[in-house]
């Protein structure tokens, strides 16, 4: 693990731009272009810190989380379901719904899930590309313990630590496993947890 934190943070630093409001754009390799062989390696590190948790699914909210959940299911070689932010027409028979709050967007999403593809007796994996406030994670994971599933952890690209999100998580009981941690940033700088 030690070598691909270390590659992401390196990634981080080489191509990622600190915005005004504590915004990370890594969209080079991470939300907006994926770096395929990268995020595979990704998955792959999630998949071993994961190995003998029995993890049945891994669930996570669109878009930006797509790509990473895959690349961990993939490496687990079980499902992956993704919460939408909109309930659409396509959507049918009951359903599970969590309200989250996105730091990105500074908006409120309510996240919709159909009970069909979370079972009694799953094991879900929680994975997402970036951990800030948490509240994304607190409400897939509402919306896992409402489907009679059980959740084993989550496991996320990029931690803001001084958010708290992920501290308040694992204080709750929550298992949290992050790639990189970040300390501190600015507009000149990134200093990791370490």
């Amino acid at each position: 693990m030690v070598n691909l934190m270390k590659a992401l943070e390196e990634k981080i630093l080489k191509e990622g731009t600190v915005l005004p409001g504590n915004i990370l754009k890594v969209g080079s390799f991470l939300n907006h272009q994926i770096d395929a062989p990268f995020m595979m390696e990704m998955g792959k590190e999630i998949a071993d810190l994961f190995a003998d948790d029995g993890v049945t699914r891994i669930l996570t909210i669109e878009t930006s989380g797509i790509p990473l959940a895959f690349a961990a299911a993939v490496a687990l070689n079980v499902p992956v379901v993704f919460a939408k932010k909109n309930r659409s027409s396509n959507l049918s028979g009951d359903i599970c719904t969590a309200v989250v709050h996105s730091y990105t967007h500074n908006t409120d999403y309510t996240v919709v899930v159909e009970k069909q593809y979370l079972h009694t007796g799953d094991r879900v994996l929680i994975v997402d590309d970036f951990l800030a406030n948490g509240k994304a994670l607190e409400g897939l994971a509402k919306i896992i313990t409402a489907s009679g599933a059980e959740v084993v952890g989550a496991a996320v690209a990029i931690e803001k630590g001084f958010q708290k999100g992920g501290d308040l998580l694992r204080s709750q009981g929550m298992r949290v496993e992050s790639l990189a941690i970040i300390e501190r940033m600015d507009d000149h700088s990134v200093t990791f947890r370490t």
